[in-house]
């Protein structure tokens, strides 16, 4: 079951119009929020500037929409060199990645999204090319195949992955520089979203950009999401102007509660609630439930439910908190046991 949510961090075709009318960030005094990730990148980046040397190897791990391509972005701007853009699932065969990492040019930025994805063997050309800067090709078939060595410039492969579990052990620990990518606070999606407003010719106020933040889940690219669609309601119905009003009027519309959740968020939490007493309920059945892929709820809805406090995760399943109960209504029951015989 596949559908589109106003809540989804995932990229979609209008977040990659929004990103080509320049509310990407282009140098790290720009970007807004990871302060401790900014802080360590600019002195990787100083440091090998002033070498005259590539910078390590970079992976970045975190939930969709927090700014793992723009970092990209950024590092080659600030490194003064090409950015790359290719995704691990874009790249079938090892001659494919060969080709890429051929065509590389001297200090180059090579950014592969969902890295995790990549299959074994692509994965095993990248090990010589990011130790050694070079590639080992096949040639012929059968006893008369041979080896060929051929040498790569430096360049610097930033990966991106927010399943950093799935990596393997090799090509995790070939990276110099690991940063992680946290949720960002209200306060820095508020200046995010005055940021965003001012560059799309949006005029917002101040209350205004905090209720769009508070319910934006932590995410910028939610966040610039939410932002077009307010603006929309804010031209059609109101004066075109965003107040504290109108965002609060036109999110309860799209079905965007206080907390950020949308109507699957929930039909999760009711499902745990009203089906399974609170919980625990495994992942599968809990999918199964409410109609969407197991892998959606992990990687799309978990996460923040988590975050929030909604949910808790034990090695019996997935459980809903007090909050939880508050939030929709109902009254947290004080014997749980009692709760899932219900």
């Amino acid at each position: 079951m596949s559908r589109q949510i106003v809540t989804s961090a995932e990229e979609t075709q209008e977040d990659r119009k929004i990103d080509s009318s320049g509310l990407r960030p282009q140098t790290l005094e720009e970007y807004i929020g990871q302060q401790k990730t900014k802080q360590n990148l600019k002195v990787y980046i100083d440091a090998a500037k002033m070498r005259g040397d590539s910078l390590d190897h970079v992976l970045f791990y975190g939930p969709p929409g927090l700014g793992k391509t723009t970092l990209a972005g950024i590092i080659a701007n600030e490194m003064g060199t090409n950015l790359k853009v290719t995704s691990g699932p874009a790249i079938e065969k090892p001659g494919e990645m060969a080709a890429i990492l051929n065509n590389l040019h001297p200090g180059d930025i090579l950014f592969v999204d969902e890295i995790h994805r990549l299959n074994r063997q692509v994965e095993e050309v990248l090990y010589p090319a990011m130790e050694d800067f070079a590639i080992d090709i096949v040639i012929g078939k059968g006893a008369t195949a041979r080896s060929i060595r051929i040498d790569l410039p430096r360049f610097t492969l930033v990966g991106a992955t927010t399943r950093p579990g799935m990596l393997s052990a090799p090509l995790r620990d070939r990276f110099g520089v690991i940063g992680h990518l946290e949720y960002y606070s209200v306060e820095e999606l508020k200046a995010i979203i005055v940021r965003a407003a001012d560059k799309l010719n949006v005029r917002i106020e101040d209350k205004g950009a905090l209720e769009l933040a508070r319910r934006s889940r932590g995410t910028p690219r939610l966040a610039n999401r939410l932002l077009k669609r307010v603006r929309d309601f804010a031209q059609v119905r109101y004066d075109g102007v965003i107040t504290d009003r109108v965002a609060s009027d036109a999110l309860d519309l799209l079905d965007v509660d206080q907390y950020g959740l949308e109507r699957l968020d929930r039909m999760i939490l009711e499902t745990m609630i009203l089906k399974f007493g609170g919980g625990p309920v495994g992942l599968d059945t809990l999918a199964a439930s409410v109609g969407e892929d197991s892998g959606t709820l992990e990687d799309v809805y978990e996460p923040y439910l988590l975050k929030t406090g909604f949910i808790n995760r034990t090695p019996r399943g997935r459980v809903a908190t007090r909050q939880a109960y508050e939030h929709l209504g109902y009254d947290f029951p004080e014997d749980p046991a009692e709760a899932a015989s219900s």
